[in-house]
């Protein structure tokens, strides 16, 4: 799960960590409010899940009250447009206003799970080309970033936050309240369950303070359940409708560009599934995996999901009954399609527990079915139907 940057900066202000003095606004009118009551130039920025909202014009600068009131004009019902939104962009729904610093080096600190193996933990990234793209320093320039990975019993050291700091400039007492910005980074990690966190930049401003002006942190689903004040940062404006949907109705979705809409029981042959529909010459709509139970109504949902996407034109349904009998599969289909009148053509493949009884019910159903055997035959039956 993803948040704001207004609200990732609140996580921080509560750790200890510094951050600007801002508010989030939604109006024009609350945004000249917020800026009257901070000093000097104020910073107005977009409030999307996604970076490089300063090349597409969500971030501007106010040298006074009524500057900040057009700037928020401006940006507040835009649709930005970043390399990480896509062609459509996104809606501006909400800005922050926030006092300007002075700014004399930006650096990147970061922290994510390293699920490779031997490491299996969480491991910081520092960095004294903040205030870019890290991934573009990662590529261009690797030994410019500095990784330490953090034992889960052991926690963060003196020692480490000492080796993250060494190969950013830092001097005397900001040796320090890095590595106390660092052992806060690595507590909220771990106590709100993170995925990620990143300050980009992490900002050493002409007074020497060290201030983190802009940050991201992403959750563990799985770990939601463990904080409701973290499940109420949730904004669904900002994710894909079919997936708040499907995440509603407990179906594993996620919405692609494609047009033969997927509908498979297990991950696995899901991601299967999709690259043989990419062979045979067709783009997958998404991934749905409906579960190991794929029941009548678990069914019904998914097919509702499915056809909710205009760009589905054809559905491919894979699925292996292995405890689920076929025959009890296919009985779900039929029920799931009359029950909302699916018109959509539809190539079936199942293998598994009574098989040849679950063909047979599906082509003695009278609906848009089209039964195939093999898995690679079902992709050519696939994107045969759509002509």
């Amino acid at each position: 799960m993803k948040i704001h940057e207004f609200q990732a900066k609140e996580l921080l202000r509560c750790y200890g960590i510094p951050v600007p003095r801002g508010k989030a606004a939604s109006t024009p009118e609350e945004a000249r409010a917020a800026a009257e009551k901070l000093t000097g130039r104020t910073v107005i920025k977009a409030q999307i899940h996604a970076g490089g909202r300063g090349k597409g014009g969500g971030v501007r600068t106010a040298a006074s009250p009524e500057e900040a009131l057009h700037a928020a004009r401006a940006i507040l019902g835009m649709q930005l447009v970043t390399h990480q939104t896509g062609p459509k962009g996104k809606k501006v729904r909400r800005i922050l206003v926030e006092e300007a610093s002075a700014v004399r080096k930006e650096l990147y600190l970061g922290l994510v799970v390293d699920r490779s193996r031997g490491k299996e933990c969480v491991v910081f990234m520092a960095s004294a080309e903040g205030g870019m793209d890290i991934e573009q320093v990662a590529a261009a320039t690797p030994e410019k970033i500095v990784r330490c990975a953090v034992h889960p019993v052991v926690g963060i050291s003196p020692f480490q936050a000492r080796k993250l700091s060494a190969p950013l400039g830092l001097e005397g007492e900001q040796r320090k309240v890095f590595a106390e910005i660092v052992r806060n980074l690595y507590r909220l990690f771990l106590e709100k369950d993170c995925s990620l966190i990143e300050i980009n930049p992490l900002a050493v401003t002409d007074e020497g303070r060290l201030l983190a002006l802009d940050t991201k942190i992403n959750f563990d689903d799985d770990g939601l359940y463990r904080h409701a004040e973290i499940r109420e940062l949730r904004d669904p404006d900002e994710e894909e409708p079919l997936e708040v949907v499907a995440k509603n109705a407990a179906v594993n979705y996620i919405k692609l560009d494609g047009n033969v809409g997927c509908m498979v029981n297990g991950a696995g042959l899901a991601m299967t599934t999709m690259d043989l529909i990419q062979m045979a010459g067709g783009e997958p709509a998404n991934f749905l995996d409906v579960g190991g139970g794929a029941s009548a109504e678990q069914i019904e949902k998914a097919f509702r999901i499915l056809t909710s996407d205009p760009n589905v034109k054809c559905i491919l349904i894979n699925i292996f009954g292995g405890i689920l009998r076929c025959d009890r599969v296919s009985a779900g289909l039929i029920q799931a399609a009359k029950n909302i009148d699916l018109k959509l053509p539809m190539v079936v493949r199942l293998q598994g527990t009574n098989v040849e009884e679950g063909r047979r019910m599906l082509r003695d159903s009278g609906l848009h079915f089209t039964v195939a055997d093999g898995l690679y035959e079902a992709a050519e039956k696939t994107v045969a139907l759509l002509g």
